[in-house]
């Protein structure tokens, strides 16, 4: 795929909201549910947010799905670390990072699938 064909402006939009919307999921699991459902709805929205935000990508695109799903969940990971400055992670945020690349990466798939069969 050509990067010069990357739809780079949608995929970056995709991984910092698929990123806000993590946190909009996580931090109130903290508040109601506490610190166990909190660490699981990490991983849990950090696999979903980024595959769903790729389809969203994907809708306007033609040819490199994967690839911009895949730019969706290493945006939103990388939004992330820029948020924390560089500041040391536990090992279940360095897992939840690459869980949103697959998500991301999952994402671009089904979207790819599901474009396929659009076509017959």
């Amino acid at each position: 795929m050509n990067l010069a064909k990357l739809r780079w402006g949608r995929a970056i939009v995709g991984g910092i909201g698929a990123e806000l919307v993590v946190f909009a999921i996580v931090f109130p699991v903290l508040h109601f549910f506490g610190q166990t459902a909190f660490l699981a709805s990490i991983l849990a929205a950090s696999f979903a947010m980024p595959f769903v935000f790729a389809l969203w990508v994907c809708r306007r695109v033609e040819a490199g799905f994967v690839m911009h799903g895949a730019l969706v969940g290493v945006v939103a990971a990388l939004f992330y670390l820029i948020l924390a400055h560089g500041q040391p992670e536990p090992l279940l945020y360095k897992i939840a990072h690459g869980l949103k690349i697959v998500g991301g990466v999952l994402g671009g798939v089904t979207a790819q699938l599901a474009a396929r069969r659009r076509a017959g």
